[in-house]
């Protein structure tokens, strides 16, 4: 959560200290009285109050408004909670940032490192075993033995292929499908001058394991810029059903939401003579620029979907499979190892498979006792880091897929709040469409009715049916509502928040 600035000094302090002291309900003169602090001032910090110690706005019958506020009087912003809670999240952040730096190392280290070690021991294996072969008899080498050692240069070759395909098929993205070679073409441009998307094997393996960034890491701030866009586009007038088209936010997010924005952009909650409830921001009103000034709504920018990775199926395809040969490997060594165990004499070595065989004879020469080695470092090691290998993107993939659809879900509920308030009468579950996948959840008829039920929490509708028998909805007291803050924006003059003519100028 973000700490904004604090408001206001020492005249904010009296004010906080005198709502502690009163938690009922009070208006701005009972806090003007209570701090004996300017009205003007007190209108202004009033709001930040209420969006830091999570007030409740209530309405009297004279149309005066009512702050009342909880009997915990807790900042969300200060104190010790709230620090520590930001102080948890920062180092939460962190240990997360060094955690996944060192396990790219690491992956890099074991997926590429631990199979070109793999394959150098297959080879020289099949090297040691070509050379015993050439010293057999004729009898020897007709026994089956060359079927073998035919299918393990078969199988060599195969894995040698498929390593140096993924490694072209990259090659490819780079330069695309044109042949010739790296130098035939200037660096980072295709043969007709485009630039290519070059991503290298490290970026590329780490998509498929971490995914991609958050698309969605600059939604809060596209959102406020669409609600002063709003704000600039209509009076600077804004109620809470038009909030919550706006973001798309149920009622008690919005609720929260209006009186952040009235913290953070100089917003005041005022009444309607019809009872309405509007957040004024006039101070936003005071532009030099006034292009697209016209009235209207601003396109509300929907979430985009979390991606699984931007590699291509095939080159996924790659990465598992070399990660399935290390899993291969890993639990040759390590099964041999618990099985075959140590190697000690001539007979074992001939008896023992040929490839364990080869490898504890080689490391016996470096080492006194080479089973823990193979046991640990052949065997257990890659078999771990082959098994997180699939579970991080395999736990990604179900925690994206379900907060894809809660994205899904939020871009429906924004659309479909938008529908409600541009035609309140008339309206059946069916009319609440999502305009592209990125608003279809996968219920999408329990997704419309979820989001009549979330604007009926603000403003309950009548039910009616039409010929064929299916419910329709009319929101009348939501068109009353529309209708009176229409006539109230039209009431504000342009002439209030004009600039008017420049009296002082630094430059002259």
């Amino acid at each position: 959560m973000r700490l904004p600035d604090k408001p206001g000094g020492v005249p904010y302090r009296r004010l906080v200290e005198a709502l502690k002291k009163r938690r009922r309900s009070l208006t701005v003169a009972d806090a003007v009285a209570a701090t004996a602090l300017p009205l003007p001032l007190v209108q202004e910090l009033l709001p930040r109050a209420a969006d830091e110690y999570s007030a409740r706005l209530e309405v009297t019958e004279s149309g005066e408004i009512l702050y009342s506020f909880p009997r915990t009087f807790a900042s969300r912003y200060r104190g010790f909670k709230a620090g520590l809670k930001r102080f948890l999240a920062a180092l939460g952040g962190a240990v997360k940032v060094v955690a996944v730096w060192l396990f790219k190392v690491w992956i890099m280290v074991m997926l590429v490192g631990y199979f070109a070690l793999f394959m150098l021991i297959a080879l020289a294996a099949l090297m040691v075993s070509v050379a015993g072969s050439s010293s057999r008899d004729k009898r020897s080498r007709n026994d089956g033995g060359g079927f073998y050692l035919a299918s393990g240069i078969f199988d060599l070759i195969i894995r040698i292929w498929f390593y140096s395909e993924l490694t072209r098929s990259l090659d490819r993205g780079y330069y695309g499908n044109y042949g010739g070679t790296r130098g035939s073409r200037p660096k980072g441009m295709h043969l007709d001058g485009s630039p290519h998307n070059r991503r290298p094997l490290n970026q590329a393996i780490f998509s498929f394991v971490f995914g991609e960034p958050d698309p969605n890491r600059e939604a809060e701030e596209a959102e406020k810029k669409s609600l002063i866009a709003w704000l600039q586009r209509n009076s600077g007038i804004v109620s809470l059903p038009e909030y919550m088209a706006l973001t798309g936010k149920t009622l008690p997010e919005a609720e929260r939401g209006i009186l952040a924005a009235c913290s953070e952009f100089g917003g005041m909650p005022e009444v309607t003579g019809d009872g309405t409830i509007v957040y004024r921001f006039d101070k936003l009103l005071f532009r030099s620029d006034k292009t697209g000034s016209d009235s209207g709504s601003p396109p509300a920018p929907l979430k985009r979907l979390r991606q699984f990775s931007a590699n291509k199926k095939s080159m996924n395809g790659w990465f598992a499979l070399i990660n399935a040969v290390n899993l291969f490997f890993g639990a040759y060594f390590f099964s041999h190892s618990l099985f075959t165990g140590p190697i000690l004499s001539l007979e074992q070595l001939k008896a023992a498979p040929l490839l364990y065989g080869f490898t504890y004879d080689y490391f016996s020469r470096l080492i006194a006792d080479p089973l823990p080695l193979i046991t640990v470092g052949l065997g257990l090691v890659p078999l771990a880091f082959s098994f997180i290998f699939w579970l991080i993107p395999a736990i990604r993939y179900f925690r994206e897929k379900k907060e894809n659809q809660g994205i899904k879900l939020e871009n429906l509920r924004k659309t479909g709040f938008q529908r409600i308030w541009s035609k309140p009468r008339g309206l059946g579950a069916g009319d609440i469409l999502g305009p592209s996948p990125e608003a279809s959840p996968q219920n999408l008829p329990a997704a419309q009715d979820r989001i009549i039920k979330d604007m009926a929490a603000y403003s309950m509708p009548e039910l009616e049916a039409d010929p064929s028998g299916n419910p329709v909805y009319n929101f009348a007291e939501l068109e009353r509502e529309k209708e009176d803050v229409t006539r109230y924006r039209a009431g504000i003059r342009p002439g209030d928040s004009e600039l008017g003519k420049t009296v002082f100028d630094s430059g002259k």
